[in-house]
């Protein structure tokens, strides 16, 4: 950063500059990371492929808040993502308008990302984030350019007193011409920058931009998932960029703050986006895999009789249960008795579907017999 100046106040703002032979190899992995990927994905059904597209898209809706330390509820969003996809995953969740919310950004982001990025569509995901006009305690004006009413908009971290300004955003008067140059720039249908990359610029600029009061973070990250699927050229996502980024947060925060304190050349920041890029594309090998699983499983049980609390706890352990499933958490899941979980699970362990773990410990606890070994 030269003369404690921000990216925004460079005089060339916002001419970004990147060292494209550099870009060159890293974009040439993902690109075939995501050719591979799309190659399994065309040997599968309509059906599978809309159950691995329902399972990252889920994922993507967890991350992307989670990275703004908000915990949603995992079951209540893979009911939503399902409801919106026509994917039958048996029993629903109850769904709150929050989370209703979240992802009718990350599908509106997907499924119409051919359709024009405008200010209005912008201010309908922010109130759509924000659906009681609270963000947490506080009061937010959802659907609307943040002001300089309580101050210059800064990120900051630290207790008051100790607090530590990771950056301060453009004023609130320039957010009009700075928006539409950006809106522009976005709808724009011929462009000389590989389309890859202009996921990793948008995801930066709007950040960079910062135009709302709250959920700047999550909306950047949508608008990155936008271009992502124009680059892929189909609304069905199968990867999780916010995932990754949710893994390396640390060093996401980290790589932002140096490239908004830096100058135009962001060369490293797009070196950073394509290898989290590359990650999550190869991520999401493992998601497929758990989808074929899961697939497999209820083809090879398929003449096994089996009550509705029995399919949905199965369900939920091919789902990737954490911890360890014991009669008192079979219980929990199916909302019955102890004494009917216990019925429920001596069935599937005389059909072959369960086995006791080998695991020690005061519970018995069960796990999915052998059938994963089969695939």
């Amino acid at each position: 950063m030269k003369n404690g100046e921000y990216v925004w106040q460079t005089p060339q703002w916002p001419n970004w500059q990147y060292d494209l032979a550099a870009l060159a190899d890293p974009l040439a992995a993902v690109s075939r990371a995501q050719g591979l990927l799309l190659g399994r994905l065309a040997d599968v059904s309509m059906a599978l492929r809309a159950e691995a597209s329902m399972a990252a898209l889920t994922e993507d809706v967890v991350q992307t808040s989670a990275i703004e330390g908000e915990t949603l509820n995992v079951a209540s969003v893979r009911s939503s993502v399902a409801r919106r996809l026509g994917v039958d995953i048996g029993a629903l969740a109850p769904v709150d308008r929050h989370i209703e919310g979240v992802v009718d950004i990350a599908l509106d982001a997907t499924s119409n990302a051919a359709t024009p990025l405008t200010i209005m569509r912008l201010f309908g995901w922010h109130a759509a984030l924000f659906p009681t006009g609270y963000s947490g305690m506080s009061p937010i004006r959802a659907g609307i350019w943040r002001d300089n009413s309580t101050g210059p908009m800064q990120v900051i971290s630290g207790s008051i007193g100790r607090a530590k300004v990771h950056y301060e955003a453009p004023p609130a008067n320039r957010l009009p011409a700075e928006m539409d140059r950006f809106l522009a720039w976005l709808n724009a249908t011929h462009s000389k920058e590989p389309t890859l990359l202009r996921a990793g610029l948008g995801h930066l600029w709007f950040v960079t931009l910062h135009p709302f009061d709250d959920g700047n973070g999550r909306i950047a990250r949508a608008i990155g998932d936008l271009l992502l699927t124009r680059a892929d050229g189909s609304p069905q996502r199968f990867y999780s960029l916010s995932a990754q980024i949710q893994r390396e947060r640390k060093a996401y925060y980290n790589i932002l703050e140096r490239t908004q304190k830096g100058d135009l050349n962001v060369t490293t920041w797009l070196e950073w986006f394509l290898a989290t890029l590359l990650k999550a594309v190869e991520q999401a090998h493992v998601t497929l895999d758990q989808v074929l699983v899961k697939a497999k499983f209820w083809q090879q049980t398929v003449t096994i009789p089996m009550n509705e609390r029995q399919i949905k706890v199965l369900n939920r352990l091919l789902d990737g249960f954490e911890g360890k499933l014991t009669t008192s958490k079979w219980a929990a899941l199916a909302k019955c008795s102890s004494d009917t979980a216990l019925r429920d699970i001596t069935e599937l362990l005389q059909h072959g579907v369960l086995q006791k773990a080998n695991a020690g410990g005061r519970s018995t606890n069960y796990e999915i017999c052998h059938f994963r070994e089969k695939v």
